[in-house]
């Protein structure tokens, strides 16, 4: 799966946002001292309303009927228009804000001239209105990496299992994921006509999550999500050996990071080089402001500094909850298999 590194020479262009009353300016600026919100408050405020937007165009593309289909690596790794138009549109908007930050998306596209009308300048303000965790208060825009992926789900999104797609985007610091927004462009599509569709949720560890209502699988049952499409022996026999009472193989990174966050499942596995950082950024961090884990399959964590391999070669293993226990479960010969990758 091809990638790109996008870091925009665009200049910073402020944000036209609705008046605060004095008491959320007075909120604000005790929150950092007199400065304004935090850098990574102001940018996960942005990246809220840009995967909004971006989810808007997954949604436009496909009520198109034009899906624009080519096959980057085979006929189980697609891109869309809806990618191309997502990704454009999510590099703009925050490389316009947010000059120095390094963004990473997906999908490998050529420069072109930009389209105004993909930038979103907004902001969402209930994320300004929250205090930034002190870790992160003092942290600069050219420490920030961002990892996009525009379309998560791409094969569901073609084949119509629209509640499997999400709008990723990741931020993290000094290789650790620190803060995530995830789009649902879709949710509620099942009501039919009228719904109203899609939600956005977020997250920053030390601050917490935000967007869903957070719920447990009871202790006594093991619910495994597993991949849909990508499967093989060795996720399969990764699976088993976590004597699961049931397994849920659904598309998504982002949205089985939903299940384990929203009580649909105890566990994510995937054993397979087959996931890259753009898929399990923004989860990751939205999963550890809950108290949640993601590492390899062996119980190591991913990094995600600018310069890093961009494939999980170790496999990906989440969960909420019990994180050693499915660690201790994996066989020694799914990560002999994993290691020779």
């Amino acid at each position: 799966m091809s990638s790109a590194s996008y870091v925009s020479p665009l200049n910073r262009v402020r944000c036209l946002v609705a008046p605060l009353c004095l008491r959320q300016l007075a909120n604000l600026t005790a929150m950092s001292g007199g400065g304004g919100p935090a850098v990574v408050m102001r940018l996960v405020a942005s990246a809220y309303t840009v995967a909004e937007k971006a989810g808007a165009i997954v949604r436009k593309v496909l009520h198109s009927g034009e899906l624009g289909i080519v096959e980057k690596t085979g006929a189980d790794d697609l891109q869309t228009l809806a990618d191309r138009l997502a990704q454009r549109s999510i590099c703009a908007s925050l490389s316009r804000r947010f000059p120095k930050i390094t963004i990473i998306g997906e999908e490998d596209l050529p420069e072109e001239e930009l389209q105004e009308d993909l930038i979103e300048d907004g902001q969402a303000e209930e994320i300004l209105l929250k205090s930034c965790p002190a870790e992160y208060s003092g942290l600069k825009e050219e420490e920030l990496v961002v990892w996009v992926d525009p379309v998560d789900g791409t094969k569901e999104y073609t084949e119509g299992f629209l509640d499997n797609v999400t709008v990723l985007i990741g931020i993290a610091h000094a290789g650790r994921a620190i803060a995530g927004v995830i789009n649902q462009p879709f949710y509620n599509y099942q009501l039919g006509a009228g719904a109203s569709l899609g939600r956005t949720m977020w997250g920053i560890p030390g601050l917490g999550a935000f967007g869903f209502q957070l719920r447990e699988v009871p202790g006594d049952r093991r619910i495994v999500t597993t991949t849909r499409s990508h499967s093989s022996k060795v996720v399969t026999d990764c699976v088993d050996a976590m004597e699961p009472h049931e397994v849920l193989r659904v598309g998504g990174a982002g949205n089985k990071i939903i299940q384990l966050v929203e009580g649909k499942a105890s566990a994510y596995v995937f054993a397979s080089p087959g996931s890259k950082k753009w898929d399990t950024c923004a989860p990751e961090a939205i999963l550890r402001a809950v108290g949640g884990r993601l590492t390899d399959v062996r119980g190591n964590l991913y990094r995600y500094d600018a310069d890093v391999k961009h494939m999980n070669s170790a496999g990906v293993l989440a969960t909420l909850r019990n994180h050693e226990y499915y660690v201790s479960r994996v066989p020694q010969s799914v990560q002999r298999a994993l290691e020779s990758r």
